[in-house]
C-alpha cells in the first residue's frame, strides 16, 4: 500500500508547514514548544514537536526546520517507539559517502539550505507506523549581536493547524541587569497579545506565549490553518562607562564591552554608489530616498563625500566638504538626479573614495569608505584578486570598508573578503519593499563612532578570540573571550585601551571585579569562546591561502566537531530506524548556493559560476510533490528569488541498462539525423525538474520584453552540440547584436563592428562584455549571462536570465512562470498532476549546462506542450 507523505516544517525557530496539506483527521501535531534559554547574550533554543499518525498505514513524516543563519545546530534527534536516534556531527568529508549514496539511490539527503535574509533550512523525514508518533527534537545555539542599543530573539511560527499543546517560552539571565523588555511582531497583536505574560525582575526576565487553539486563528495572516507570525524579544543590560560584563568559569571568560557615555567623534564618510545599468527601476529609486535619508541624519562637524560610478566615475565634489546646510542640499540635488547607466567599474570607484579619504586627514576624527553596489566589476579592473589587493593598498588598514551588495546576482563573497581585508563588514540587501530601510538601517550602525584603534588586552589569558577593532560604534558591542592561564583569577588582569574623541582612554575600573560563575555556567562560557572562535576562524580561511589557511580551517573543523557544531565544514549524520535512508545535513555559507547536488569534496563553485540551485532526487514513492515556484534552468543564482530564471539546453542523455550509479559516465547517442535538445524546467524545493525535447536545428524565442523593445532569440545547433549556435538580441529599433562563440557582431544604426576580445561594449542603454567563457549582457532593468561550453571539442552557447524584468509581460522561453506539479500516480507508470491535466512521465535525466562543469539529473520525461502548458510553435521564430 502506497504511502501518504505529510511535511512538518518548522520555520524561523520553528516553522510547520506541509506542500499539500493532508487530511487534519490523518495526523495531528498535538504538541508544538520552543524553549529558549538566553545567559549572557547566548541563546540556546530547543525545538520540540511531536506528530501522531492517525491513519491506518504507515507514512513518511518530512521534518524542516528554518533557524537563523547565524546560529549553529548542535544536537538533532528523534524518539520513535521508545527509542531515541541522535544525529552524530562528522567532519564533512566522512560524511560525504553517506549522502552520495542516498542521492544515488534516489533519495532525498537532509539538508541546510539558505531560505530568505536571515534564515537557514535544516530538513530530514522518517516512516511512522499506524497510530504511532514520532518526536522531533532540534538545538541550536547562536550569540545575540547588539545592534542599534539592542538584542533581538526572533520566534516565526505557520504551525499550519492550531495545535492543542502550543507554547514558547524564553527565560533571559543576564547578571549586569535587564534594562528594558518588549515583545514585538505578528504575534503579539490582537487577541494573541492576551496570550503573552511577560516578567521582567532586575537581572532575570520571562516570556511566555500559551495561544489558545481559538487564539491561533486570529492575529494578522491567521485563520483556520493556524497561526503565521512572528514574535520577537527585544532587551538590552544596564551600562556604564567602565570595563565591562566580564564572566569567568572553568578556565574560560567572556567579556562584553560596550560603554555608552562617551562622545561621539566627528566623521569623514564618502558614499561610493553603483549607477550602472543593473541599478535601474526599484534599486535606484530606494537607492535615491535611502541616501537623501542618510544625509539628513549627517552632523554638521561630519565631512562627507558622494561618488556614483558606472564605467566612469562622476563627483558630486572632488574633495570630503562639511556637511553644513548649503552642502546637504546640493548633496541631495545630486542624489535625487542619479540614473543607472553603463557597465561597472567597482576598483576604480573604491580607490577614488580612498583617495579622498586620504587627501583630507583630520584631527579628532574617523574615516568610512560605504560601497553599494550590484553586480561583478564589468569594467575597467575585473580581476577580483587584483581589486582587493588595490584597494587593501590604497586604504592601509587607516579607516574601514563597508560593502552592501544589493540584491542576488552580487558576487557577495568578493564583497565579503574585500570588507574583512579592510577592517570592514559586507552586508546584503535584500530586494524589496523596505530595501530603503535596510540600507538606512545599515548607515544607522556605524552613524556615531565613540572609540577608534580599540585594543582589548589580557593579562594571564591565552587563545583569545579578536582583540583589535577598528572602531566601536554607539549601540553595538565588542565581545572578547578566551582561556585563562592556569585557571588563575588572581592575575588575570583585562583591560581596553582605546582613542576617543580628543585623547588615549584606558579602561581598567580597579574597583570592579571579575565575576566568577558556578557549575552550571561552565559550559555555557565555554562554548560562547568555540562559537566565537569558529566563526572568526572561518573569517580567516577566507582571507587566507597556502598554510595559514590550512592551519585554520584544521583548527576551526577540529573546535567543530568538539563541540559538535554544524558549520561549513562539518555535517550532521541524522540516524534513524533500521531500514531508513541516511540523510546528511550541512550548513552553506552566505553568497553559497542555496541547494546544491553532492559535489567533490571540498569543491565550491567560482566566483563567476555560483549560481547552482540544483534539484535533489526525490523518492519516487511519495505522493505529492507539490512546487511552489521554479524555472527553465540549468541552475538559480543563491539567494535568487523565485521570478529569477534561467535556461539550460541539454543534449539527450540515455543511461546504459546495465548502469545502476546514476553519478557513473553516461553515454551519448549519435546519429545522422538531428538530435534531440533537452530542456530542464527546474523547480525551487527538493522536487524532481521537469524535462522536454526540441529535435532538430529550429530557432526559439528565448526573451521578448515589448515594453523596453528588447528581444533575444536563438538558433538551435545540430547532430553532436548541445545548446546553441547563435544567440540574436534586438534592442529599440536599431540595435542589433549576433553572439556565437567567437564573434560578438554589433550594428548600430549603419554601423557594424565585431568584437573578439574581452573589451566592454556599450549601445545606448545596452552593455555587452565577454569573460573568459561568459558573456554578460545587461539592458534596462534585464541581465542575461550566455556561457559558451564545449563538448567533444566544439563550443556552443547556452543563455540564463540573471535578472528577472519587472514587468508581466515579458515572454519567451527563459522567461517562463515556475512550474507546479503533484504526482498522482506512482504504479504501474508515474503521473504527474499539472493544472487540470494528468500527465504520463518517465525519469531521465539530461545534463546541466548552469556550472562550469555540468553534472547529470534526474528528470521527469515529458512532451514539451505539457511542460509549457501551450504549444511548442509558440516559442519558434522564423528569423532569428
Amino acid at each position: 500500500m502506497e504511502r501518504a507523505v505529510v511535511q512538518v516544517t518548522l520555520f524561523g525557530l520553528l516553522l510547520v508547514l506541509a506542500s499539500t496539506l493532508p487530511n487534519k483527521d490523518d495526523w495531528n501535531i498535538y504538541s508544538f514548544h520552543i524553549n529558549s534559554t538566553v545567559t549572557s547574550r547566548y541563546a540556546t533554543t530547543v525545538i520540540t514537536s511531536r506528530v501522531a499518525n492517525r491513519m491506518d498505514d504507515s507514512k513518511e513524516i518530512e521534518f524542516q526546520v528554518r533557524i537563523p543563519k547565524n546560529a549553529f545546530i548542535s544536537k538533532f534527534r528523534m524518539f520513535i517507539d521508545g527509542q531515541w536516534y541522535d544525529g552524530v556531527v562528522k567532519r564533512k568529508e566522512k560524511a560525504q559517502q553517506q549522502y552520495t549514496e542516498a542521492v544515488s539511490r534516489g533519495q532525498s539527503a537532509g539538508l541546510v539550505s539558505s531560505v530568505g535574509r536571515t534564515l537557514e533550512e535544516f530538513k530530514t523525514s522518517v516512516t511512522v507506523a499506524a497510530h504511532k508518533k514520532v518526536t522531533f527534537e532540534l538545538t541550536y545555539e547562536e550569540l545575540l549581536k547588539r545592534k542599534l542599543g539592542k538584542y533581538e530573539l526572533q520566534i516565526h511560527a505557520r504551525p499550519m493547524q492550531p495545535v492543542k499543546d502550543f507554547k514558547v517560552d524564553v527565560y533571559i539571565n543576564e547578571k549586569a541587569g535587564i534594562n528594558f523588555i518588549e515583545v514585538k511582531g505578528g504575534l503579539s497583536t490582537k487577541a494573541l497579545a492576551n496570550a503573552i505574560t511577560r516578567t521582567h525582575a532586575d537581572k532575570q526576565a520571562w516570556v511566555y506565549f500559551y495561544p489558545t487553539e481559538d487564539q491561533q486563528k486570529t492575529c494578522d495572516g491567521c485563520g483556520e490553518q493556524g497561526m503565521n507570525g512572528d514574535l520577537v524579544i527585544v532587551y538590552d543590560v544596564n551600562r556604564d562607562t567602565s570595563l565591562g560584563d566580564i564572566k569567568t568559569s572553568a578556565g574560560y571568560f567572556v567579556h562584553h564591552f560596550a560603554p555608552s557615555s562617551l562622545s561621539r567623534i566627528p566623521k569623514n564618510v564618502v558614499f561610493v554608489i553603483d549607477q550602472s545599468g543593473s541599478m535601474s527601476g526599484r534599486k535606484m529609486q530606494q537607492t535615491r530616498i535611502a541616501l537623501i535619508h542618510i544625509l539628513n541624519d549627517l552632523a554638521e562637524d561630519d565631512h562627507f563625500g558622494l561618488i556614483t560610478f558606472d564605467s566612469s566615475i562622476f563627483h558630486w565634489k572632488r574633495e570630503l566638504v562639511q556637511a553644513n546646510k548649503k552642502n546637504l542640499e546640493s548633496a541631495k540635488t545630486f542624489a535625487q538626479n542619479i540614473q543607472a547607466r553603463g557597465a561597472t567599474d567597482i576598483n576604480a570607484a573604491v580607490l577614488e573614495g580612498a583617495r579622498m579619504l586620504n587627501a583630507h586627514p583630520r584631527e579628532g576624527s574617523v574615516s568610512i569608505v560605504i560601497l553599494l553596489t550590484d553586480g561583478d566589476p564589468t569594467s575597467g579592473e575585473t580581476n577580483l584578486e587584483q581589486i582587493q589587493s588595490n584597494v587593501r593598498r590604497d586604504i592601509a588598514d587607516k579607516f574601514p570598508l563597508y560593502c552592501l551588495g544589493f540584491g542576488h546576482d552580487v558576487n557577495f563573497e568578493f564583497l565579503e573578503k574585500m570588507s574583512l581585508q579592510n577592517n570592514g563588514v559586507a552586508r546584503r540587501i535584500y530586494e524589496d519593499s523596505d530595501a530603503d530601510l535596510q540600507l538606512k538601517g545599515f548607515y544607522d550602525e556605524v552613524a556615531t563612532p565613540l572609540l577608534t584603534d580599540v585594543t582589548m588586552i589580557y593579562n594571564g589569558g591565552t587563545n583569545l578570540t579578536q582583540t583589535n577593532f577598528s572602531q566601536y560604534y554607539n549601540g553595538s558591542e565588542i565581545v572578547v573571550a578566551g582561556q585563562i592561564t592556569d585557571n588563575d583569577i588572581e592575575t588575570f588582569t583585562p583591560q581596553v585601551v582605546a582613542i576617543s574623541r580628543d585623547r588615549r582612554v584606558t579602561f581598567s575600573n580597579t574597583n570592579a571585579t571579575v565575576e566568577y560563575t558556578g557549575t552550571d555556567f561552565d559550559s555555557h562560557v565555554q562554548r560562547v569562546w568555540a562559537y566565537l572562535t569558529v566563526k572568526q576562524l572561518l573569517e580567516k580561511e577566507l582571507l587566507f591561502s597556502g598554510p595559514e589557511k590550512k592551519n585554520v580551517k584544521k583548527e576551526a573543523l577540529e573546535l567543530s566537531l568538539k563541540y559538535s557544531f554544524v558549520t561549513p565544514l562539518t555535517s550532521m549524520v541524522v540516524t534513524k530506524p533500521l531500514g531508513e535512508k541516511t540523510d546528511v545535513l550541512h550548513k552553506p555559507k552566505e553568497g553559497g548556493p542555496t541547494q546544491a547536488r553532492p559535489s567533490p569534496v571540498g569543491h565550491r563553485p567560482s566566483a563567476r559560476t555560483r549560481n547552482v540551485l540544483t534539484p535533489q532526487h526525490i523518492p519516487a514513492r511519495r505522493r505529492s510533490q507539490g512546487v511552489s515556484s521554479g524555472s527553465l534552468s540549468g541552475g538559480l543564482r543563491p539567494n535568487i528569488p523565485a521570478s529569477d530564471h534561467n535556461i539550460v539546453v541539454a543534449v539527450e542523455e540515455f543511461l546504459k541498462t546495465s548502469q545502476t550509479n546514476s553519478d557513473q559516465v553516461v553515454s551519448m547517442v549519435t546519429s545522422s539525423v538531428p538530435l534531440s535538445h533537452r530542456f530542464l524546467l527546474k523547480t525551487e524545493n527538493l522536487s524532481l525538474p521537469l524535462c522536454f525535447d526540441v529535435t532538430g536545428d529550429v530557432r526559439l524565442k528565448l526573451l521578448h520584453h515589448p515594453n523596453r523593445e528588447l528581444s533575444v532569440n536563438g538558433e538551435l545547433d545540430t547532430v553532436t552540440n548541445g545548446g546553441f549556435r547563435r544567440i540574436v538580441i534586438h534592442f529599440k529599433t536599431d540595435l542589433y547584436v549576433e553572439v556565437d562563440t567567437n564573434v560578438i557582431t554589433v550594428r548600430e544604426g549603419q554601423t557594424l563592428t565585431r568584437h573578439t576580445g574581452q573589451d566592454l561594449i556599450t549601445a545606448g542603454s545596452l552593455t555587452v562584455i565577454r569573460r573568459n567563457k561568459e558573456i554578460d549582457v545587461a539592458a534596462g532593468d534585464t541581465r542575461m549571462v550566455i556561457y559558451i561550453h564545449e563538448k567533444d571539442g566544439v563550443e556552443f552557447l547556452w543563455p540564463v536570465l540573471r535578472q528577472q524584468p519587472l514587468d508581466n509581460n515579458v515572454t519567451g522561453i527563459i522567461a517562463l512562470k515556475p512550474a507546479v506539479y503533484e504526482e498522482v500516480q506512482q504504479t504501474p507508470s508515474t503521473k504527474l498532476k499539472i493544472k487540470d491535466q494528468e500527465i504520463d512521465v518517465t525519469r531521465s535525466n539530461a545534463f546541466d549546462y548552469s556550472i562550469v562543469s555540468p553534472p547529470t539529473l534526474d528528470c521527469w520525461l515529458m512532451s514539451a506542450e505539457s511542460v509549457l502548458q501551450r504549444r511548442l510553435d509558440d516559442f519558434i521564430v522564423t528569423q532569428l
